[in-house]
């Protein structure tokens, strides 16, 4: 598969860079971010990988120019692959609104008409794109996952329903429960269909119950978030992992709103922790 590097820029030793490929899973041009850090350049080296999840409207660009995490990756010696968050292109079907569509890929693999040709970003993240970063750069099979916000709920999801995938898992802000909540409703809807069971297959609470592995689950959410009642609702994680039995490390973090003021504020506590597990 052909990368062609769009952006190359200098950063805490490493290269934040930018590629772009053609996605056989998706069925459109894709672009992602990789942090290569300053490690990265040692002959013979290895790296773990972390995956960056991003939210509601976000692309490949926002974490990788508001959290502020290659100097932790620097710090630690961890590469940093963040990808858009769905499908794009003129071809790929789109909706009215930012909670549904381009943009809007909730990390899942739809079934319903016109958004299951493009629109499997389970798939694309967990197998396509690990394939490619581990074919194209000097990283080997250790991953961790994170996120925010729809993020959040994809790195959560992925990690549950993908035993011995990943190292770590953590999230900020996460949908937790999008079974439960308009965001979720709405593009579970439309990408899944009316059936709800078939949603517990998304849905981070419903899976816990169910999870083959006890990988323990960091999340951080701002007490200040506007969401935090209506949409996140981190109470239900809570609950769902103590009737399981799961691990679980909820923080609520007083003042803090859903902005990447507050991911920047958590990120080198987060990164410290992949770091651990994936050294290990």
């Amino acid at each position: 598969m052909t990368l062609e590097r769009i952006e190359h820029r200098a950063c805490f030793g490493g290269w934040q860079d930018v590629y772009e490929h053609a996605s056989d899973t998706l069925g459109c041009t894709m672009r992602f971010a990789v942090y290569l850090p300053p490690q990265a350049a040692t002959p013979g080296a290895t790296l773990p990988v972390l995956y960056w999840l991003s939210g509601l409207t976000c692309t490949e660009q926002n974490f990788i120019t508001k959290a502020g995490a290659q100097r932790y990756a620097a710090e630690h010696g961890v590469v940093v692959v963040a990808p858009d968050t769905s499908p794009r292109g003129d071809e790929v079907p789109d909706a009215d609104g930012y909670d549904l569509g381009k943009g809007a890929g909730f990390y899942l693999n739809a079934t319903q008409a016109p958004w299951s040709t493009h629109y499997r970003m389970h798939d694309y993240v967990v197998d396509e794109l690990p394939a490619l970063v581990e074919s194209a750069f000097a990283v080997d099979d250790r991953r961790a996952i994170s996120g925010h916000s729809m993020g959040g709920h994809g790195a959560l999801v992925l990690a549950l329903r993908n035993p011995g995938r990943y190292r770590s898992v953590s999230a900020f802000a996460p949908i937790v429960a999008p079974s439960q909540v308009p965001w979720g409703e709405k593009a579970f809807t439309a990408y899944l269909g009316d059936d709800r069971e078939a949603w517990r297959a998304w849905d981070a609470c419903a899976l816990v119950a169910g999870a083959a592995e006890r990988l323990p689950l960091l999340v951080d959410q701002g007490e200040g978030d506007e969401f935090v009642d209506s949409q996140l609702r981190p109470g239900l994680l809570q609950a769902a992992c103590a009737e399981a039995g799961h691990p679980l490390t909820l923080r609520l973090q007083p003042g803090y709103d859903h902005s990447y003021y507050f991911m920047a504020s958590f990120l080198g506590e987060h990164m410290a922790h992949h770091a651990r597990a994936l050294q290990a």
